[in-house]
């Protein structure tokens, strides 16, 4: 796949690439509609003998329009992005830098420069798409502004459980704690991305050593908990449980530092400084307060078999 960065205005002529099919969108999480939506456009790629082709935008257009500085967190900030549509078997993946330029674009504009200027054929994007300043240009409108040029596809939503799938709702069911409900919307478990650093070793006094995960800060944390988790370290996963929070039992409620403490099973060594992929599939339990080491040592051990217990269903379901 190649990645081609955007500004508005940008440099590229029509004839410098191949005509194509293009998925239009931002897509934050790639979950099952936007999956939907980009292999839409392969399929039609594919019969045309076209390329295929995806445009998304960075950063989030709330942090251009916004009237005030907002931390925007990220179901798939843009490195993981890339690596999901690089799955999906994409030819190209343009990334068109969001400014207040690119913002106050009329529609029109939008599609000569950005559409018809990058020579697609077809233009795929979800039916409530929409483009061009104060987004006045809707999939009804695309076939004006197409100027006869490119046909395109507006793909319906996609339902899950009678409720729409959106980014919205994964963000909503990672604040609940609903990790396993939200996987069912993503089609993969919810990841995350972090380095391990050095946290306080209490856990290795207790006989359950944990990696300590620092996140990047772009990513949306799930709701404070245990949850049970697979790691990918150094290219090998390991099932291990996962608390993240502030630590109660230990910490100062005055000074809450919020922790990502993964304790892996089957894995023992040094990782500091490493970067790690952390996968999550279900919530065990809620952060709690416990009196000492002791008690907190005999919960965590029936966090490790709960989580155990769980993998091992989930593999022969998985068999079955």
């Amino acid at each position: 796949m190649e990645v081609i960065m955007l500004h508005h205005p940008h440099e590229k002529k029509k004839d410098e690439f191949e005509p194509m099919a293009l998925a239009l969108g931002f897509f934050d999480g790639v979950h099952k509609g936007h999956q939907q939506v980009i292999t839409t456009a392969k399929q039609i790629a594919r019969k045309n003998e076209w390329k295929s082709a995806v445009m998304t935008f960075d950063p989030h257009p709330s942090l251009v329009l916004g009237h005030k500085h907002t931390h925007i967190r990220h179901i798939t900030p843009l490195a993981e992005k890339k690596r999901l549509i690089e799955g999906l078997g994409v030819d190209y993946l343009f990334i068109v830098r969001f400014t207040s330029d690119f913002a106050a674009l009329e529609p029109q504009q939008f599609v000569d420069e950005f559409i018809i200027g990058l020579n697609a054929q077809h233009v795929v994007a979800g039916f409530d798409y929409t483009y061009g300043r104060l987004a006045e240009g809707t999939m009804e409108t695309m076939q004006f502004h197409s100027r006869g040029q490119f046909t395109y596809t507006g793909v319906e939503k996609l339902d899950f459980e009678q409720e729409k799938i959106s980014s919205t709702k994964v963000r909503e069911l990672l604040s609940s704690g609903l990790v396993r409900d939200a996987s069912d919307l993503l089609g993969r478990p919810y990841r995350m991305r972090g380095m391990v650093i050095h946290g306080d070793k209490r856990g290795r006094k207790m006989g359950f050593p944990t990696a300590n995960i620092e996140p990047d800060d772009s990513y949306y944390l799930p709701l404070t908990g245990v949850y049970a988790v697979k790691m990918n370290v150094q290219n090998e996963w390991y099932e291990g449980v996962c608390n993240v929070g502030f630590r109660p039992t230990f910490k100062s409620p005055d000074k809450p530092v919020l922790s990502i403490e993964v304790h892996m099973f089957h894995y023992n060594g040094d990782i500091y400084g490493e970067e790690v992929d952390v996968d999550w599939y279900i919530r065990l339990r809620g952060e709690q307060k416990f009196n000492g080491m002791d008690e907190l040592s005999e919960q965590i051990e029936r966090d490790k078999q709960a989580a155990i217990r769980f993998f091992d269903l989930k593999q022969l379901d998985e068999q079955f």
